[in-house]
């Protein structure tokens, strides 16, 4: 029976507290946790309706190595998925490996950060017509926020790292810092982002 996604949050400070719940914080994270956890993603994409499934790539990886990280699972869900995943995935996991954060609070935030920009009307509506608006803005706004200069400049090239949902921290109990990376790359964005979101809330849930 397909199971449908919620929205994901769009609010930088609610996802700020997602992402610090318990709900998503590991005891433990090995090798075995990662492919369970991403064989229960499988499984949640492939019940996903048809609005929202769509092949997607799977990479799990652990410890902080960047670029060259230990990836202990990956799939993809289902014929349909192209080379262009494995660099999205490859970008989306340098965000969260970097800032700390997943790679859509990340995008939200540079969001939010130009819609306040621009002032206006402080009314939902208003908000979210100033966001559609800024959407095309967001991408050069976080190269210059961070000063992701091209090749051969200062600081990284700016095609290292994606601002688009998808990328999660794995946090373990007692542990500081981003101890792995959970990617999906292939849904929107958004859903991209959701599926780990939930998949580790439940997953957790069951443990």
């Amino acid at each position: 029976m397909d199971k449908p996604l919620p929205p994901a949050s769009r609010d930088p400070v609610v996802l700020t507290a997602q992402e610090s719940s318990p709900s998503v914080i590991f005891p433990s994270f090995t090798a075995t946790t990662a492919w369970a956890l991403g064989l229960s993603l499988r499984e949640r994409i492939l019940a996903l309706p048809s609005s929202q499934r769509r092949p997607a790539l799977i990479s799990i990886s652990l410890g902080g190595a960047h670029p060259a990280p230990h990836v202990v699972f990956q799939c993809a869900t289902e014929p349909g998925t192209v080379a262009d995943n494995e660099e999205w995935v490859r970008r989306k996991r340098a965000t969260v490996l970097r800032w700390g954060v997943s790679s859509w609070l990340m995008r939200r935030k540079v969001l939010a950060g130009l819609v306040a920009g621009v002032g206006g009307t402080g009314d939902d509506e208003g908000r979210e017509r100033r966001e559609r608006e800024m959407e095309k803005e967001v991408e050069g706004a976080f190269v210059r926020k961070f000063a992701l200069g091209a090749s051969g400049g200062w600081g990284a090239p700016a095609d290292e790292y994606a601002i688009h949902g998808g990328g999660f921290p794995v946090r373990v109990t007692g542990v500081d810092g981003v101890v792995g990376v959970i990617v999906v790359s292939g849904l929107r964005q958004e859903d991209d982002h959701q599926v780990v979101v939930e998949t580790v809330r439940e997953f957790l849930g069951e443990s």
